[in-house]
């Protein structure tokens, strides 16, 4: 049952990197791709454009790799460490997500710490059984 468990969990986490991943990478989804995500980083966070670039290639390549079990306790440390980075930029705009999409509020960081949590859970245990590669 644990195996079912875990491929349940990267399942569901390799779709929400991917997706995350795609938007930042090709503009999928209602996202900007590279230069838009990367600008937006930049002038908003301070972020330099290389680590706009590897964390949107973190997500979309490490989103694929925990999705089908491929190398997923590195991929699952490397998804960890921009989630890390994701909840130190979202801390100002405190906990809760902006459910009420009210302006010039931000998100909050319980999403990015809900994600952490079950990233690193992937990092320490592994995929499991059913695994492209276990």
């Amino acid at each position: 049952m644990l195996s079912i468990g875990l491929l349940i969990l990267r399942i569901g986490l390799g779709v929400i990197f991917f997706a995350h991943g795609a938007q930042k990478v090709f503009g999928w989804f209602g996202g900007y791709g590279l230069a838009g995500t990367s600008g937006f980083f930049k002038q908003t966070y301070g972020i330099p454009i290389v680590l706009s670039y590897t964390a949107a290639f973190t997500e979309l390549i490490g989103g694929l790799a925990v999705a089908f079990g491929v190398f997923t306790q590195v991929a699952a440390t490397g998804l960890g460490i921009v989630m890390l980075a994701a909840t130190m930029t979202h801390i100002k705009t405190g906990f809760f997500m902006n459910w009420g999409s009210v302006a010039n509020r931000g998100e909050g960081y319980e999403f990015n710490i809900a994600l952490l949590a079950m990233i690193v859970t992937l990092a320490l245990i592994g995929p499991g059984h059913y695994a492209l590669i276990n």
